[in-house]
C-alpha cells in the first residue's frame, strides 16, 4: 500500500507539471495511503524511554517504554516480558512493530517492553521456568512478582497511562503472560498467553519423557548464563557441518557423542540430561497447577499445527476454566508456531493451503476487541467474542462453541484390526500386528534433507512414506460414507509387547484424501493431493513411562503391557470419501531421539552396544478414542 501511496504522488506532481488537475479520487487515495505510512511508522508516532526498574529484592530490569507522541490523552500499557531482548536498545532505535498487532499499535497504546531477569540487559540470575513461589515474604522473588513490581513501578512512573495494563507473549514469552496471571497486580486486566510454554516436561524439548533431539541446537539459546547486562548475544549454536540433519544425528548416536559440542555451562543442558524422569525438578517448574482462582481477563491462542506448543495452551485454558471464574476464551487456528502474528496473506502449513487473511482477521476483530474491551472499554466481558473460537482443519472453517472441548461429544472407539483393518466394532480374535524397530534405521519424520532449530512443516506432512515402511504399522478405515469430525483430545489405548525392555511408542492420526483431490500450488514438486496422507496429530510416549512420569520401569520382554497415549486436542473433520488412518512407530528420528530398546536409568549415558533391533507386537484389541462432534 506504501508503493501504491509514492506512486499515487509522483502522478500527482506529473499531471500538475503538466497543468491538469488530478481527480478528487486520486487526491483521495493518496492521503489515505499518506496516512497509512504514517500510522505505521513507529519512530514518528511514538517516544521512546529506557528504563531500570528495580525489584523487590535490589535488582534491576531493562524496560522499553514507547508512549504515543498524542498526549491528548490517556492510554492502557501492553506490556510483553521475554528472555529473548528488547532490542533494538538505544532511545533512539526503534522496533519497526510495536505491540501485540498493527491495529493496537495504529490507535495508540503504550507499548512495553521487558528482558526478564539475568537476560540481555537485565541484572539478576537466569533460571529457565523459574519455579513458582507462593506465599512469598520479604525479598523472595519470582517472576511473578518481578511482573508485580514491575507494573507497580509502570503505573505510578508512565505519563499518561490510564491505570490498566494488558500482558502478552507466544511461546516463552507466552509463558511470562501466564505467569502474570499468578498473583497479579490490581492493574493488570488482560491477559494473552499465546503458544504459551506450560511444562518443559511436555513442551518444547520433552515430550511425555523422549528428548525432542530436533530441539538440540537451540539449547544454546537457554543454557548459557551471563553475569553482567549485556546488548550482544553471549551464547553461539554449534556448528554440525552439514545440511542433512537426519545423518548428522545418526553419526552421533549415542546421545553422549553429543556432549563435545555443549560444555557443562550449558546449563539447560545439563539439567535435560540430569532430570531424566519428571521429578520435583520439572514440576516445581510446571506452571498450569498454579492456575487457580485467576483474576484478569484471558485468552488463549494457540495453533493446531504447532510442534513446540501444544500442551501448554490446552492445558492453560482448561485448567484456568476448572478453577477459575475469570473471563476465560481460547482461540486455535490451522497456524503453526506463532502464525497468528505474521502477515501472511495465504494461510498454509507444509503442503495444506487452510485458507486468506485468517491471522489479519485473528489480529483486527479478535485480539485488537479483547484488549480494547478490557483495557479501554466497558470490560464486562460481553465482548461479543466466542467462549472459543476454533478452525475445523478438515472443512477449513471457524465455529463458535460455548465451550472446548464442545460438550456435544461422545467417545467412540477404533480397534487396531489385522490386514491393517481400523474398525469401530472389536474382534474377538487374538491377533497382533509385529513389526521390528531399528534404532540404527529410524524411521523419520520428515522426507525432507534440512536443518533448523525447530521443525514445524512436518506436522502437515504427508505420510506415505512412513506407511511404506515394515516398521511402521498401518491401520485405515473403509471409505467414510459421512463426515466424521473429531473435537477434542484423542486417547491411544494399545497393548503392545516387545523382545526387548524398552520401547517409545509413536502415534499418528491421518487424513486420507480421495484420489481425486487436485493438487493446490502450495503442494510440494514431487507430491501429489491425489491419495494424500495428511498428518492431523501425532504424539510420542517413552515407554517406560506408561504407567508414572516419575518412576520409570523396563518392560518385561514378551508380556503383554498396557500402554496410554494421550495426544493433543484436534478439531478436524474427516470427510465423506476420505479415510481415518492411524499408524504406530517407534522411532520419529530426529524429532525424537532414538530409544535404544535395551532399558537404561539415564538415556543420555546409553552406549552404543545397547541399541538393539527388537520385534514389537501391537494387539488387536488395541484401539483409539476420538472425541467425535455430533
Amino acid at each position: 500500500m506504501i508503493v501504491f501511496q509514492r506512486i499515487s504522488l509522483i502522478l500527482i506532481a506529473f499531471l500538475t507539471f503538466l497543468g491538469c488537475k488530478p481527480s478528487d479520487e486520486l487526491l483521495a487515495k493518496a492521503t489515505t495511503m499518506e496516512q497509512v505510512e504514517v500510522v505505521y511508522n513507529s519512530k514518528d508516532n511514538y517516544t521512546k524511554k529506557e528504563v531500570m526498574i528495580e525489584m523487590r529484592d535490589g535488582i534491576k530490569l531493562h524496560t522499553t517504554i514507547y508512549t504515543p507522541k498524542d498526549t491528548s490523552k490517556t492510554y492502557p500499557m501492553l506490556m510483553m516480558r521475554t528472555p529473548y531482548s528488547c532490542k533494538p536498545y538505544g532511545e533512539n532505535q526503534f522496533k519497526t512493530k510495536i505491540g501485540p498487532n498493527k491495529y493496537l499499535m495504529q490507535e495508540g497504546n503504550i507499548m512495553v517492553y521487558q528482558d526478564v531477569r539475568g537476560r540481555w540487559n537485565s541484572e539478576g540470575v537466569y533460571d529457565n521456568m523459574r519455579a513458582y513461589i507462593p506465599n512469598k515474604t520479604g525479598t523472595q522473588f519470582d517472576e511473578a512478582s518481578d511482573t508485580y513490581d514491575t507494573i507497580e513501578w509502570l503505573v505510578n512512573n508512565v505519563e499518561y497511562n490510564n491505570g490498566n495494563v494488558g500482558t502478552y507473549g507466544i511461546s516463552y514469552p507466552g509463558f511470562y503472560a501466564t505467569y502474570s496471571l499468578l498473583d497479579s497486580h490490581p492493574a493488570l486486566k488482560a491477559v494473552s498467553p499465546q503458544a504459551c510454554i506450560g511444562d518443559f516436561f511436555f513442551d518444547d524439548f520433552i515430550h511425555n519423557g523422549a528428548f525432542l533431539l530436533s530441539y538440540w541446537r537451540a539449547t544454546s539459546v537457554f543454557g548459557y548464563m551471563k553475569d553482567k547486562p549485556t546488548k550482544q548475544a553471549w551464547y553461539t549454536f554449534p556448528d554440525i557441518g552439514t545440511e542433512d540433519q537426519h545423518q548428522f544425528f545418526l553419526d552421533n548416536m549415542p546421545l553422549s557423542k553429543l556432549n563435545r559440542f555443549f560444555g557443562e555451562d550449558n546449563v539447560f543442558m545439563e539439567q535435560i540430561k540430569t532430570h531424566v524422569n519428571y521429578d520435583e525438578f520439572w514440576q516445581s517448574r510446571g506452571i498450569i497447577q498454579h492456575l487457580k482462582d485467576i483474576k484478569p481477563a484471558t485468552m488463549v491462542v494457540g495453533g493446531f499445527f504447532d510442534a513446540e506448543d501444544l500442551y501448554g495452551p490446552f492445558n492453560t485454558y482448561k485448567s484456568i476454566e476448572a478453577n477459575s471464574d475469570n473471563y476465560n476464551t481460547v482461540v486455535f487456528g490451522p497456524w503453526s508456531h506463532g502464525d497468528w502474528a505474521r502477515s501472511s496473506d495465504r494461510q498454509v502449513v507444509g503442503n495444506i493451503h487452510f485458507g486468506d487473511d485468517m491471522s489479519d482477521n485473528f489480529q483486527k476483530n479478535i485480539e485488537t476487541k479483547f484488549f480494547n474491551h478490557f483495557l479501554k472499554g466497558e470490560a464486562n466481558g460481553e465482548t461479543g467474542l466466542a467462549e472459543a473460537q476454533m478452525f475445523n482443519t478438515g472443512t477449513k472453517a471457524w465455529e463458535s462453541f460455548e465451550t472446548w472441548p464442545p460438550k456435544n461429544t461422545t467417545k467412540e472407539s477404533y480397534f487396531m484390526q489385522p490386514y491393517q483393518s481400523l474398525t469401530t466394532l472389536p474382534n474377538k480374535m487374538y491377533a497382533t500386528s509385529d513389526f521390528v524397530s531399528d534404532p540404527k534405521k529410524p524411521v523419520p519424520y520428515t522426507e525432507d534433507i534440512k536443518v533448523g532449530f525447530t521443525p514445524r512443516k512436518f506436522m502437515t506432512d504427508d505420510q506415505r512414506f512412513a506407511s511404506r515402511r515394515p516398521d511402521v504399522l498401518t491401520f485405515e478405515t473403509e471409505v467414510l460414507d459421512g463426515d466424521v469430525t473429531l473435537a477434542g483430545d484423542i486417547l491411544a489405548k494399545l497393548n503392545v509387547s516387545t523382545t526387548g525392555t524398552a520401547a517409545d511408542w509413536i502415534v499418528k492420526v491421518i487424513d486420507v484424501y480421495p484420489a481425486d483431490t487436485k493438487n493446490t500450488d502450495d503442494v510440494q514438486d514431487h507430491l501429489k493431493l491425489s491419495n494424500y496422507h495428511m498428518m492431523v496429530r501425532s504424539e510420542v510416549l517413552r515407554g517406560r513411562f506408561r504407567n508414572s512420569m516419575s518412576k520409570p520401569e523396563p518392560f518385561v520382554p514378551n508380556q503383554k503391557t498396557a500402554v496410554n497415549l494421550k495426544l493433543q486436542d484436534v478439531f478436524h473433520t474427516f470427510k465423506k470419501g476420505h479415510k481415518i488412518q492411524v499408524q504406530i512407530q517407534s522411532t520419529f528420528f530426529p524429532y525424537i531421539d532414538a530409544n535404544p530398546q535395551t532399558y537404561v536409568d539415564n538415556i543420555f549415558k546409553a552406549k552404543e552396544e545397547d541399541f538393539k533391533a527388537q520385534t514389537h507386537k501391537v494387539f488387536n484389541d488395541s484401539s483409539i478414542e476420538f472425541n467425535v462432534l455430533k
